[in-house]
């Protein structure tokens, strides 16, 4: 049988010990404002320091500035295929093409004065197109891997500072300062607001996408979450205890979340409940969230610290030695679980959800074996939650 990982459970109901952040050897000495990675490579922006890059999961650093000016702020990083582009304070765009071996200014057409660049603060990219969020020039597009960048603003506001961008198929968000969600469904050529849910005043400062799922990380207002492309917004803040969000990372159907000061937040439910996962970390600023394997990566103002998924408070995958099996999985008609102690009012009791976490099914177990038809259920994964005494414990379920 396929045994497939999951990294998802209600933090407040399961206790795991000895997990806890360690923080690499990119240390206090640096400010690290993004994280990128490809494949196995780990790239690191820094203040002042430029590009460190990483090989060998955060265990040591090695400086990839060739090509960069010294001293020069990286605020912003983005990775398509090979092309690794980097968004300075004042120099502008900067693209390796060798895993930062050496890096090449790609400015043409972004404003400048006397050769300063202005500030980029956001990179977002789909093929060859690359989208540039500037400090105060709105949004550039790129459709050459940054040869030639040009000006793609009607409908935002005059100036727009643009703190974050995504991409989703055809649909580009922007985030504006004080001015909320911008949204282009052709290429940048036009933007609409879409701020329904949001305030007016909204300082958006993190994007991210997940499926049909779009979180909005703001400075003060906390996270909110769409689920019609933008067309609607809700607060998702309940647990939430730092309403300063800088940055996010998704891992299947588990949400990071970067704060100034309130270290990193965790949600399996989609953003229905946050819980904390700060022990070991000393630097509660996170500027950047990146995930690689099965580790955790956050950019703080005391470097680059690092938390392995798989033993992360709150997280626990229901496994075998658990007096429970599950078979088959994948299933087409039928779920089998096999429970060998005998269940109580409260132990074994089930729940299957779908990846939004809405409740599909609840079911109580039987001492041996339980059959639920799951043939009504439409194709796809879902979560199998099992509640049993202090605990709670879930797996992945793939619906044929």
């Amino acid at each position: 049988m396929k045994k497939l990982l999951l990294f998802l459970a209600l933090i407040c109901l399961i206790n795991i010990t000895n997990a806890q952040w360690q923080q690499t050897s990119l240390d206090s000495t640096y400010t690290v404002k993004a994280l990128a990675i490809n494949g196995s490579n780990i790239f690191a922006a820094t203040n002042n320091y430029g590009m460190y890059l990483s090989s060998n999961n955060g265990n040591s650093w090695s400086m990839v500035n060739t090509g960069i000016p010294t001293n020069t702020n990286v605020n912003t990083l983005a990775i398509s295929g090979s092309n690794i582009f980097a968004g300075t304070s004042s120099c502008g765009v900067y693209l390796s093409s060798n895993n930062g071996g050496l890096w090449t200014a790609v400015n043409t057409g972004l404003p400048s004065i006397f050769g300063t660049y202005v500030s980029l603060n956001a990179l977002a990219i789909k093929g060859d197109t690359v989208f540039a969020g500037t400090n105060n020039d709105g949004v550039f597009l790129s459709t050459d891997n940054g040869g030639n960048w040009t000006a793609v603003n009607t409908g935002l506001p005059i100036g727009a500072e643009v703190t974050a961008l995504a991409i989703s198929g055809e649909n580009n968000f922007a985030g504006i300062y004080l001015q909320g969600v911008y949204l282009s469904t052709n290429n940048g050529n036009s933007w609409t607001v879409v701020n329904n849910g949001l305030t007016s005043t909204t300082n958006v400062s993190a994007l991210i996408i997940s499926g049909g799922n779009i979180f909005v990380g703001t400075k003060t207002a906390g996270i909110f979450l769409s689920t019609d492309n933008g067309g609607d917004w809700n607060a998702v803040n309940n647990g939430l205890t730092n309403f300063y969000v800088y940055s996010f990372a998704i891992s299947g159907g588990n949400i990071f979340a970067g704060t100034d000061g309130g270290g990193v937040f965790f949600s399996s439910n989609n953003g229905q409940q946050w819980a904390t996962i700060n022990t070991g970390l000393t630097d509660l600023v996170v500027y950047a969230l990146a995930i690689s394997g099965d580790t955790l990566f956050a950019g703080t103002n005391g470097g680059v610290w690092k938390h392995p998924l798989t033993q992360m408070n709150g997280i626990e995958e229901m496994n075998e030695n658990n007096n429970i099996v599950i078979y088959p999985n994948p299933a087409t008609n039928n779920l089998t679980i096999e429970a060998s102690q005998k269940a109580t009012s409260d132990s074994y009791r089930i729940e299957i959800t779908n990846i939004q976490g809405q409740i599909i099914l609840q079911q109580q177990l039987r001492q041996g074996k339980t059959d639920i038809d799951i043939s009504g259920l439409a194709k796809g994964i879902y979560i199998l939650k099992r509640n049993s005494n202090d605990k709670t414990e879930v797996k992945r379920i793939v619906k044929e």
